[in-house]
């Protein structure tokens, strides 16, 4: 017992000095669980949604105040047309539409009925289900309550005002389809990074690293010889994971299928740069899975909108998200797969998303010009 003593007492001396190995096994979870903790939810809330008010009268506004006092909705703007919300609902910057018609007091007044339409973004299956449930419910309540108010009974008389429901992008709110779509985006992630993270490690690890270093390979060079390989490996996976989508799990692909292929040529920037910086801080081949693992694809799987909407965490944590490339890359290829949209609609995540991928390659030919000159 003795001597199992004294090397378990030698492995965590030199755990602790190993500041990199100490990171990913102790500082790394401490930050997971703080941030996945608040970002991990399955609630739906704040869903935001856009009001055309096309009648602008005392009942249109009593409706629009119950979707604005409701904790289940954030009212991100007001239009006066039903034309205006395409916009909205094909950037992302709205879940949900709320058309109110012109007439709509009167009918409300006279007892005649009236009707508005709810147009719902489907791509996110489930939690448009959630939603729509909100508002069907908020309607109905609303409806109930100005039966009271004129002293009539509930059972046996129609409700004053109905809801009629309209899914864009995902009408059967499947949720293959909004997944499948997501998968591609991880798949490249995991694939690309992790053998770019490998890149220089494994020279070192094998004793080439040198022999490579004083070669007449300039520093450009050999980064584009170890990163093209495995972007054409990511481009590969691409034609791959869109035709088994398409063609097997009968995905729809309205978009342009070269904005898709241009798209995720520019993620791969991101997910390489990432794979070559952490090979200039790592010393193993383990190191740096685990160091891709803990500190770029966990945060990103949790906090991009992959598996939980950014509109349902916490206020503290969402200007978080936009740190992350895989949520720019998501919006892009949802949005070509079921909407159809191009450049013109996501053109700022893209410009973001090249922002990014440019940085962390400079910053890894930065990092690796010491080693490699």
């Amino acid at each position: 017992m003795r001597r199992l003593g004294f090397l378990i007492r030698k492995e965590l001396i030199e755990l602790r000095r190993d500041p990199r190995l100490f990171g990913i096994v102790i500082v790394a979870p401490i930050i997971q669980l703080t941030l996945l903790g608040y970002a991990a939810t399955t609630d739906v809330r704040d869903v935001p949604i856009v009001i055309a008010d096309g009648d602008r009268s005392a009942e249109s506004r009593a409706l629009i105040e119950r979707f604005a006092a409701s904790p289940y909705f954030t009212i991100v703007d007001t239009v006066t047309s039903v034309n205006e919300v395409d916009a909205f609902l094909q950037r992302g910057l709205g879940w949900m539409a709320l058309a109110i018609p012109p007439g709509y007091g009167r009918h409300v007044e006279d007892g005649s009925g009236a009707t508005v339409q709810v147009v719902a973004d489907g791509t996110d299956g489930s939690s448009t289900t959630v939603a729509l449930g909100y508002t069907v419910n908020l309607v109905a309540g609303y409806a109930e309550d100005l039966l009271r108010a004129r002293h009539a009974a509930v059972s046996g008389v129609s409700a004053p005002v109905d809801a009629q429901i309209r899914v864009w992008f995902n009408p059967e709110l499947d949720s293959r389809d909004f997944m499948i779509p997501g998968i591609l985006a991880l798949l490249l992630m995991v694939v690309t990074a992790n053998l770019s993270s490998m890149a220089i490690v494994r020279e070192r690890e094998l004793g080439t690293y040198e022999q490579l270093a004083v070669t007449p390979l300039g520093r450009w060079e050999l980064i584009i010889g170890k990163l093209l390989p495995f972007a054409i490996i990511g481009m590969l996976d691409v034609l791959l994971v869109v035709g088994v989508a398409v063609l097997w799990f009968e995905v729809p692909l309205k978009g342009s299928v070269g904005l898709l292929f241009g798209v995720s040529g520019v993620y791969l920037l991101s997910t390489l740069g990432v794979g070559l910086f952490v090979s200039t801080v790592s010393q193993t081949q383990q190191q740096s899975m685990m160091t891709v693992v803990f500190f770029f694809m966990l945060p990103m799987l949790y906090l991009s909108g992959f598996i939980f909407p950014i509109e349902n965490m916490p206020r503290a944590i969402q200007p978080v998200t936009y740190l992350i490339p895989l949520r720019y890359y998501l919006v892009m290829v949802r949005g070509v797969f079921l909407k159809g949209v191009g450049l013109e609609t996501f053109w700022p995540d893209l410009l973001a998303l090249l922002g990014w991928g440019v940085a962390i390659l400079g910053l890894a030919v930065a990092r690796s010009r010491k080693r490699l000159d």
